[in-house]
């Protein structure tokens, strides 16, 4: 296994302890919720910093490989949606958008292994780069969020800062369902589909 697939599977690692880390803040020891924040933004910038390293060098030094063009997505839905899980569990996330990015990620990863199978790369559009720069600046303010709900008294800074979420939150679902709608329309106009039986 090459070190670009070596990354991607630390990022698999790192979602299962960060979801533990999600659990031990729900405790009412207030020593726990301290170390539970902190797990949960050290387990979230390993994850994102592997997602970075893995793809620029894979493509760098030629190291793609069929494991990684399955893998790497796959590491992707996992962790979006299993901290996306954890916000809205924790009260900031609305559920209607966690419902709009859960549909959007299963629905890509259907239409990528539809492509793969005819041998087609799923086309890049400026939505899905949109999303992902707002599932990451919605994810760290999420995770700061929980920081500061561990070591700062409730007060009128919840209010402001749970409405500031919720407007990254929908710009989120938002850039995420425009996404699916540009994907899907390159894939049904380039016919790529079209040969295959049914």
């Amino acid at each position: 296994m090459n070190v670009p697939n070596k990354l991607t599977v630390l990022r698999l690692v790192m979602v299962p302890v960060f979801f533990i880390s999600f659990l031990v803040s729900l405790m009412s020891f207030p020593s726990a919720r301290v170390v539970s924040a902190v797990m949960m933004f050290i387990c979230y910038a390993v994850a994102e910093l592997s997602d970075l390293l893995d793809g620029k060098i894979a493509r760098k030094y030629n190291l793609v490989t069929d494991l990684g063009k399955v893998m790497d997505p796959f590491a992707d839905t996992l962790s979006h949606l299993t901290f996306f899980v954890c916000f809205m569990s924790y009260g900031i996330m609305p559920v209607w958008a966690f419902i709009i990015i859960m549909w959007r990620e299963f629905s890509i990863l259907f239409m990528r292994m539809l492509m793969m199978r005819v041998g087609k790369a799923m086309p890049a559009n400026i939505w899905g780069k949109s999303k992902t720069v707002l599932y990451a600046i919605t994810s760290i303010f999420s995770i700061v969020y929980v920081v500061l709900a561990a070591f700062v008294a409730p007060g009128s800074w919840n209010g402001v800062y749970e409405t500031v979420l919720y407007v990254f939150f929908s710009l989120s679902a938002i850039a995420s369902l425009l996404s699916f709608i540009t994907y899907l329309h390159s894939v049904l106009k380039s016919g790529a589909l079209s040969g295959m039986t049914r």
